[in-house]
């Protein structure tokens, strides 16, 4: 299986943001643990550009994409209508409990396009993610 995990603005910055929302762990050195755990190859891109992100996740060939949009899980029907048109099932991953956050993270406007949603569990979201696909079958068909 080879998965494309996407992460928006700001998530460059893990390991140093908010630790005691993100914790201390940068995003490169927990991939390396998640690789490593995973029967498959990942593929990573991160940035902070809306039009990058769609993109990525128009060229992708991958069996599977997890996407943390950050920021932009709030603002872009951009992002919703790519998700929404590529034909590849797309988790929606998320390190804090938004639902926790402020009343302007409530509401992702990509959810409803994703294959499912993670939120609350921490880096560990991506590993959920991960499980969810090599395991279902949904998954394989694009959910």
């Amino acid at each position: 299986m080879h998965i494309l995990i996407v992460n928006g603005p700001n998530l460059n910055l893990l390991g140093t943001r908010e630790p005691e929302i993100y914790g201390n762990l940068t995003f490169e050195d927990y991939l390396k643990k998640l690789s490593a755990d995973f029967d498959g190859q990942i593929d990573y891109l991160q940035t902070n550009i809306e039009g990058e992100i769609i993109d990525a996740l128009h060229a992708s060939k991958h069996d599977g994409i997890i996407l943390n949009a950050g920021g932009y899980t709030h603002t872009s029907v951009a992002i919703r209508d790519c998700i929404a048109g590529i034909g590849v099932a797309v988790v929606e991953v998320h390190i804090s409990n938004l639902a926790k956050r402020e009343e302007f993270r409530h509401n992702s406007l990509i959810t409803a396009v994703c294959a499912g949603s993670i939120m609350g569990f921490g880096l560990e979201g991506y590993r959920l993610a991960l499980t969810w696909f090599a395991n279902s079958s949904r998954a394989k068909i694009g959910y």
